[in-house]
Formats: structure tokens, sequence, C-alpha cells
């Protein structure tokens, strides 16, 4: 009888998985972000959460929840029922807190069950004028001539913009001072200034300051060129093959959501953002929309980490 009953149980089981995926969603969904409002992770998450509510029927509810680095949001989220009513938008910090933080209350890889890459945002490499280098080559044989003089502001220890400028450091046989900030705003202010010499400046922010002549762009730090300066060469164009640092968003549930449920957010997000006017909010935050699937993104979550986990530990960086 046992082994009757076993097959007939899974098959039950299963046809309650694609029955409840049907029906999802059927009540309003919780979408958990990790950093402050009216930021770019907001407003990515705030796009997503539009498209959804307009094509389900059923509102997407953005629930911020800064603090630690993103670690308050990700441990809501990890701790909430595994039936895709409580979402995660995981960033570039998500990869990098497990060599952060002695500790965390989850795991990063055996509790979510990622859905997409939705979003990557560009970076840029900017210097003062008075910095006198006009391309990364130059900077690098610049510092070289005086170790420890230099100094590279960042929105704070562990962010992409620090976690950048180590490694240039690391690739460039360098060492240039880090200055960390309460954000990248005032990292921003202090590199045009002239306080800092150089910043890995968000695209948003750094490229008008470089039109209006207050900064000189050296390279964008992902893997192409960004759309809206085609003119400023990659970190590997540059001279650095292989740096890459993007700051990007994504979707994860809990661990043990049902397949159903996780592959048709991804569809629906997807889909989502190949319409204009998402695109649009996107791009205004110097974020290209992205289309992978959860397979890719666990695999990228994996690779970062194993990136990450590496620098962290060369420069010694500690966030507790």
């Amino acid at each position: 009888m046992r082994k009757i009953r076993i097959p007939i149980i899974t098959a039950l089981l299963a046809c309650a998985c694609v029955v409840h995926a049907q029906q999802y969603p059927a009540k309003p969904i919780r979408l958990v972000v990790g950093f402050a409002a009216g930021g770019p992770s907001d407003v990515a998450a705030r796009t997503i959460a539009q498209k959804l509510t307009e094509k389900w029927g059923q509102q997407v509810i953005v629930d911020i929840r800064p603090g630690a680095g993103g670690n308050i949001a990700s441990e809501i989220v990890a701790k909430a029922p595994a039936d895709g009513y409580t979402l995660l938008e995981p960033a570039f910090a998500h990869a990098v807190n497990p060599f952060l933080y002695s500790k965390l209350p989850f795991d990063t890889l055996k509790d979510f069950a990622p859905v997409l890459l939705f979003a990557s945002i560009a970076n840029v490499l900017v210097v003062h004028p008075s910095i006198p280098a006009q391309s990364v080559k130059e900077l690098i044989a610049f510092a070289k001539t005086r170790p420890g003089q230099l100094s590279y502001g960042s929105s704070g220890n562990g962010t992409a913009s620090h976690l950048a400028g180590e490694l240039l450091n690391l690739m460039g046989g360098i060492k240039i001072a880090h200055i960390p900030y309460k954000g990248l705003a005032p990292a921003h202010t202090e590199v045009m200034g002239g306080q800092i010499g150089l910043l890995f400046d968000g695209i948003v922010t750094g490229i008008p300051a470089v039109k209006a002549g207050r900064l000189r762009a050296l390279a964008v730090t992902t893997v192409k060129r960004w759309q809206g300066t085609p003119d400023i060469p990659t970190m590997s164009e540059a001279g650095l093959t292989g740096f890459e640092v993007n700051s990007w968003y994504g979707l994860i549930a809990p661990a043990g959501t049902p397949r159903e449920i996780i592959m048709k957010l991804n569809t629906e997000v997807a889909r989502s953002l190949r319409e204009p006017d998402a695109r649009e909010r996107l791009y205004s935050i110097g974020a290209e929309p992205m289309n992978n699937t959860p397979e890719e993104f666990a695999a990228y979550i994996n690779a970062e980490m194993a990136k990450w986990s590496k620098v962290v530990k060369t420069a010694g960086i500690r966030a507790d």
C-alpha cells in the first residue's frame, strides 16, 4: 500500500502546485527593498511593481526596509512563506554581504530562489580636472608615482563604488586611499570640489558633471559601452581586461517557492521590461533592462560572490 500511496500523494501535490500557480496572484504581493526610498533601488522596484499591478489586477506593494546593507530586507524575505507573496529586490550588496559581515541571519544561497536579474546599472570612473590623467593607463601610472597620496570616494564601506576602487587598486597594482561617505551624493560633491581625486560615480550624476567640464570621465565599468556615452571606453578597453563592476537589481523569492510561480514572475517581469515606458524609467536611473532565466541569475549571483570574496579578503574590508 505504501508504494501506491506515495506516488499518488506526490501527484496530488504537483497538481496542487500547478493550480496554485494558475490562480497566482490571488492577493496583494509584497516586494521588499533594502535601501532608502527615492533612490535607484526604489525606482527600479516601483517600475516592476506598477507593471505587475497593471497586468495582474493585484497590487504589488513596495515595502522599504533599509538598514544593514540590505540585510534587514533579506532576512524578512528569507523567513517569509514560500508562496510567491513576499519577494525581495536584491542588489549588488546581496552577493557581497556574506563576506563583509561575520554572521548573517540567513544563507544567501540556500534561503532564496532566484527569479531574474532585471536591471544592470553602469558606473563611470571620473577624476577631478587637477588629476593629469586622460586615460585609465595614465591614472595608474600617475598613482604609482604617488603611492597613498591619491584618494577615491565611495558611498560607504562595501558598496559598489568602494569595491570598484579596491578592484582598481588590485588590478592596477596601485594604492589609492579610500574615503567612505554616507551616500554617493556627498562623494560626488567632494570629487567635484577636488577634496578627493576620483570616484566611481553613478552614470546619471557623473555624466552631467563631465559634460559641464567639472569632471573628466575615463571609463565605464560595464562589459559594453553605455548607450548614452558611446565615446567613453569600458575599463576593459582602457587596459584593465576583465574589470567589471555592475550595480544591479533582481528579483528573488524564498527558497521552496513553486517553480510555476517563479517562472510566471520571470516571464511577466521580462515582458513588462520590453515596454517603452518601463525601459525609460530604468534608463532614467542609468539602468539597462535585462532578460535571463532563474538558472542564469543563480549562476550570476554565484559568480559575483566568488569574485567579490577575493577582493573583500584582499582589501581586509569589514562592515561589522
